[in-house]
């Protein structure tokens, strides 16, 4: 399936994601607009889906103004999420080229959910379960630094996410929880959950509003992390990356000391 794929520029991304090789963005060829972006992002999935992954779920990207400021984006954005990203809680990353971890609101559905105009409440109807969660974003583009479309071609950045313990709230109510976010023992950023668009279920019925637009929805059993509710911080070799919310209920990431980055 993967000689199916004729676009070019989900092509080079493909091969640079699997040879760990970094892309210049001022040099290399790019969407055309959001549109085009999207485009390449499935023609991406379907490469990545060709060699066996499964799909799980969704990422949104910049629904946090921590996350548009740190980035220069002014819109969020969308991207897949794989079985092989789903690490478990504590788990020492291995294999990225960058990595930077934000903390997230995450949740997973309990039935199928279409957009769009849907109210928050019929989003929270189909929540199956509220989790705390650590999303590993690693751009392909080196430094960070890329256009919307760019990132978007890419998935958003998509690489790993750390599913961490339900949290107990319901999900009405799921924008009214603080963050605390260490690098070791040292606290780096704190937020509320209130930081992704107002609210998390936001980014959700928006989620679904841009899949009903491309003639797609979401499904039963999917994880949607609903965005970074701060900036993201460099999981550097050797540290842990803890976020507690609530004050009580945590989640974290190690990089093992021997990683470099590439």
């Amino acid at each position: 399936m993967t000689d199916t794929i004729e676009n070019p520029v989900a092509q080079v991304l493909h091969r640079a994601r699997t040879g760990r090789t970094l892309l210049d963005a001022a040099t290399e060829a790019t969407a055309l607009s959001l549109e085009n972006a999207y485009e390449i992002q499935d023609d991406l999935t379907r490469l990545r889906l060709a060699e066996g992954r499964c799909a799980v779920g969704y990422k949104l990207g910049y629904t946090s103004a921590a996350m548009r400021r740190q980035m220069g984006v002014t819109a969020p954005n969308y991207g897949p999420l794989l079985d092989d990203m789903v690490l478990r809680d504590g788990a020492q990353a291995t294999g990225f080229l960058h990595p930077r971890v934000e903390p997230e609101i995450g949740v997973i559905l309990s039935r199928d959910l279409a957009g769009p105009g849907l109210a928050l409440h019929e989003v929270a109807d189909a929540i199956a379960e509220v989790r705390v969660c650590l999303e590993v974003v690693d751009s392909i583009w080196r430094d960070y630094r890329f256009t919307a479309e760019q990132n978007t071609a890419d998935g958003s950045s998509a690489a790993g996410v750390v599913l961490g313990p339900v949290l107990d709230v319901e999900p009405l109510q799921a924008h009214r929880v603080t963050v605390e976010l260490q690098e070791d023992n040292a606290l780096v950023a704190t937020a509320t959950s209130a930081a992704a668009a107002g609210h998390p279920l936001h980014g959700v019925a928006w989620l679904a509003a841009q899949l009903a637009a491309r003639g797609s929805g979401l499904k039963k059993d999917e994880l949607i992390i609903t965005g970074g509710l701060t900036s993201a911080v460099p999981l550097r070799p050797g540290s842990t990356i803890t976020a507690r919310f609530d004050g009580a209920t945590t989640v974290s990431v190690g990089r093992p000391a021997g990683e470099t980055d590439a």
